[in-house]
């Protein structure tokens, strides 16, 4: 027999184990059966109230087995032979493109400008310790993309773009904890996520896919408005039936590529901002209403802000983004001669502090100066910002910094608080360097944000900046039924890079689509159906 409960747990009897188990046999009215099988569907935490409660679904099985958890696996088909399909980059969009291809028959050639996850350390180690920044290997270029070395925040409101549980199922397969079908915000952790990365790859390879790193696209090969392939920085030509170009948000060498040979882009809107970070006790006590440690039980907390200001009369938001509990800020530049900086945590989430970024809307009407440039009007401004804060650091990648109250009272800090970021911090005000309408609204949501977290505005945290690739600036226009874009046939922008998607799962299932599309209008017509 099979039987489905919704129970409401304490932190205890949630993640004790062996608890967890006695307490739902006995709920349940089954605790009489021997051999119960007791598996958790759905797992969320309500803090609303001051005693925290764990939110829980469970599947009880007794004498008969449960079906497989998951039904994705790892049996891909070998398309070694078959008519290939370029994509351009190796993140999530990327990479599960390519596993979809496979699915479908297709070859895919995965092209990426970096390095593989190992070798990638030790450019992210040189960045940290010596501030070297290798533009074509760091913390958002290289095997998994800007995604490997983050969080690995796993929950999007993009569910419309494709199968979210099917996403969950191939990571499982290829490593992630069980766990990440079961919570209501899962995460993997970046100490995990560069081994799973490995295994996507190795399923490519196994399957008769290629994955080519250190490749680099300098060009597009086009006949007649339609793509053929693309020219390496080597030289090389590689052709295929039609190319995804899923690159990421700070490809920008791509986005000049692409203006360059008049193929349509949009300056899009995006957000910027700056990264703050407290300690972790305090983010916990407030949001799990502790007066000292939150326990053995329940997770470093998390927190999610957003604050409406006016100002010359137009309404922006203020809004946290990429939260990283227990986490550290790291450095993101892609560029020497830029400051950014980005967050990422653990899959324990233990480390001493709380980062986030907070980051304001920024609209094209709020640019004027620099629509001279075009479609590159947004990326041209989010560089000019990021070098400014490269000039105020001391042009390394010590990174501004200034106690949130000091920023807000436009105050020089005198002194900073410990910090997370390994290249370390100079005191700067931010309202001397920062976009005075990015300071300014900043300025007005801080304090207004201690309504809703009481003690969340305070100078025992600080602003570390800045943080700028919150989403891509610019735009890769498609279709809307069929992904491809609107000028050149064949070629199918993809993913964050192409202002489709933000994150690792909606990137993954805007993959997925993007390959869909393609093979289902060329492949047919080129080698037959899939």
């Amino acid at each position: 027999m099979k039987k489905e409960l919704q129970l409401v747990l304490s932190p205890e009897e949630a993640y004790d184990e062996a608890l967890f188990q006695k307490t739902v046999a006995e709920k349940s009215g089954l605790s009489s059966h021997k051999n119960l099988i007791i598996r958790t569907t759905k797992r969320s935490i309500d803090a609303r109230s001051k005693k925290v409660k764990i939110n829980v679904t469970v599947e009880i099985f007794s004498g008969q087995n449960p079906e497989p958890l998951i039904n994705s696996g790892k049996d891909y088909p070998n398309v070694k032979n078959s008519e290939p399909i370029i994509i351009v980059g190796a993140g999530p969009a990327g990479l599960f493109a390519a596993l979809r291809a496979i699915e479908l028959g297709v070859k895919p050639i995965v092209l990426e400008r970096g390095k593989d996850v190992r070798a990638r350390r030790r450019d992210l180690a040189a960045l940290n310790k010596e501030h070297i920044v290798n533009p074509d290997s760091n913390y958002c270029f290289g095997e998994g993309g800007a995604g490997t070395y983050s969080d690995g925040k796993l929950y999007t409101r993009s569910k419309k773009r494709g199968d979210l549980r099917r996403i969950m199922e191939i990571l499982v397969a290829h490593g992630a904890n069980e766990d990440i079908l079961v919570d209501a915000h899962p995460h993997i952790g970046t100490n995990k996520l560069p081994i799973l990365i490995a295994e996507l790859r190795e399923s490519i390879l196994a399957a008769g896919g290629e994955v080519l790193f250190n490749t680099k696209v300098t060009d597009f090969l086009i006949e007649k408005d339609s793509i053929k392939g693309v020219v390496t920085s080597d030289g090389e030509k590689i052709s295929g039936i039609g190319v995804i170009l899923a690159t990421g948000h700070s490809a920008r060498d791509v986005f000049h590529l692409l203006s360059r040979k008049n193929i349509l882009i949009e300056a899009k809107p995006f957000a910027l901002g700056v990264r703050i970070e407290h300690d972790q006790k305090l983010i916990d006590r407030i949001q799990y209403h502790c007066q000292s440690d939150r326990g053995p039980y329940l997770p470093a907390s998390s927190y999610s802000l957003v604050q409406q200001t006016v100002l010359n009369g137009k309404q922006r938001g203020v809004f946290s983004f990429c939260m990283c509990p227990g986490g550290f800020i790291v450095p993101s530049a892609s560029s020497p001669g830029e400051i950014v900086v980005n967050g990422m945590s653990p899959s324990r989430r233990d480390g001493k502090f709380a980062n986030s970024g907070m980051v304001v809307a920024v609209e094209l009407e709020d640019l004027p100066k620099y629509q001279k440039y075009g479609p590159l009007s947004a990326l041209v401004f989010q560089q000019e910002v990021e070098q400014a804060a490269w000039e105020v650091g001391g042009k390394s990648q010590v990174a501004p910094a200034q106690r949130m109250m000091d920023f807000v009272n436009n105050k020089l800090s005198k002194d900073l608080l410990e910090t997370s970021y390994q290249p370390g911090l100079k005191s700067a005000n931010f309202n001397d360097f920062l976009p005075e309408f990015i300071a300014k609204r900043l300025a007005m949501a801080l304090p207004l944000m201690d309504k809703k977290m009481k003690g969340y505005y305070t100078n025992d945290a600080h602003l570390v900046g800045v943080e700028s690739r919150t989403s891509s600036p610019v735009r890769i226009p498609r279709t809307k039924e069929g992904f491809e874009h609107p000028q050149i046939s064949r070629l199918y922008p993809c993913g964050e890079g192409a202002g489709f998607a933000g994150g690792i799962v909606s990137a993954a299932m805007d993959g997925e689509r993007c390959a869909e599309k393609l093979i289902e209008k060329y492949a047919k017509m080129d080698i037959g159906s899939a």
